[in-house]
């Protein structure tokens, strides 16, 4: 029974073979929601960066380009789990209410002891951005970068770092170098922070949009007058932020 069961499959086979049917072929399958990645820089195992990824669901039924939001997190996420980062900002909207949005989010995961605003976590940052846009469909004219903290620091050094790279950017509680903000001057800017800070500074924030408007920029402020450090969870439940970066598209002039 067996040998006829075999016999049986492999005339199937070849009938449909000659009718011209072909094998279905199994294109790979694209995740989509957000889910954990890890990028090496090939030849250089020290630039390692775990993230956590996000398309939307539209993303393989479309074949348009989208646009991209770099999340930087605050230190208290650094480490080596990415579920830490689910704690707060797009990640978390994504992972604990569902919220869905028409960007592909990169939220990348410092490591311990690391700092977003150093020269080895930027070279990794752009290092990173250069694999996505190889590997994903993405408006290369609309590349956002936002954080919180420790992430609104690497928000502004990877911005004054790579100033012809974004479309916008919108720095959380962080603090920058006002002496390199002309590089800037051209970028579409929202800052936010709490007027009640204690652990990073209002001033910090005033000194790098004051930086900007004397060199021409026109840089885009809230403070929120009763928050504290934590002035990034009323600003990423704005759905506002989302809509003016979408808004922003990095201009051909300012290519030059």
């Amino acid at each position: 029974m067996k040998m006829q069961r075999v016999f049986l499959v492999w005339m199937a086979m070849a009938i449909l073979g000659g009718m011209g049917c072909a094998p279905v072929s199994r294109q790979p399958q694209v995740l989509t929601g957000q889910y954990p990645q890890s990028y090496v820089k090939e030849g250089d195992e020290k630039t390692r960066v775990n993230y956590l990824l996000y398309l939307p669901e539209s993303y393989p039924k479309s074949r348009k380009r989208w646009p991209l939001m770099l999340f930087l997190h605050g230190l208290g996420e650094c480490g080596n789990d990415l579920e830490q980062l689910k704690v707060y900002g797009p990640p978390k909207l994504i992972a604990q209410e569902g919220r869905q949005f028409p960007f592909i989010i990169v939220s990348p995961q410092c490591p311990e002891k690391g700092w977003w605003a150093s020269d080895l976590q930027i070279a990794a940052l752009s290092a990173l951005l250069d694999d996505i846009v190889a590997r994903y469909r993405v408006d290369v004219d609309r590349i956002y970068v936002t954080g919180l903290s420790m992430g609104g620091f690497g928000t502004w050094r990877l911005a004054v770092d790579y100033p012809r790279r974004f479309a916008a950017i919108a720095p959380i509680c962080g603090s920058g170098d006002p002496a390199k903000a002309e590089r800037i001057k051209h970028l579409p800017v929202w800052v936010f922070h709490g007027a009640k800070d204690g652990t990073v500074p209002l001033r910090a924030s005033e000194a790098m949009v004051a930086a900007l408007k004397k060199a021409g920029g026109n840089a885009r402020f809230t403070v929120y007058p009763e928050a504290g450090h934590d002035s990034w969870t009323e600003t990423y439940n704005n759905p506002e932020l989302y809509e003016w970066l979408l808004k922003q598209k990095r201009a051909k002039e300012k290519l030059d």
